[in-house]
């Protein structure tokens, strides 16, 4: 199983990057989804979760209304629309499979099994 991420950069503050998180080796269909982040210096935390058919995505709070995740399971991919960047969203962003369809305990990472190698997002003032 392999997860690819990409998409990360350098953006001005206020703008927009969308991530895409391509998967080989299962079948996505049957996994939520989820994106993580790790700033330096700081523990990985949650940013957004969806379930395996994306009929309910879930979110942190400070990434609430900003950030979009969807998935198109007929391309096995998952994506993390990132609009009006913050300093603060600065991080090495990670996807992650779920060990179910339905996204329990979504902001736990220790129910995530499959994890990508991270792409970088830096926002600048």
């Amino acid at each position: 199983v392999q997860l690819q991420a990409s998409g990360g950069g350098l953006v001005q503050a206020g703008g927009s990057l969308r991530l895409t998180c391509a998967v080989s080796g299962l079948t996505v269909s049957r996994y939520a989804m989820g994106w993580f982040r790790q700033a330096p210096g700081q523990e990985r935390e949650f940013v957004a979760a969806i379930n395996g058919n994306g009929g309910n995505a879930y979110y942190a709070d400070s990434v609430k209304g900003r950030f979009t995740i969807s998935r198109d399971n007929a391309k096995n991919t998952v994506y993390l629309q990132m609009n009006s960047l913050k300093l603060e969203d600065t991080a090495a962003y990670y996807c992650a499979t779920h060990k179910t369809a339905f996204a329990l305990g979504f902001r736990a990472s220790a129910l995530y099994h499959y994890w990508g190698q991270g792409t970088l997002v830096t926002v600048s003032s």
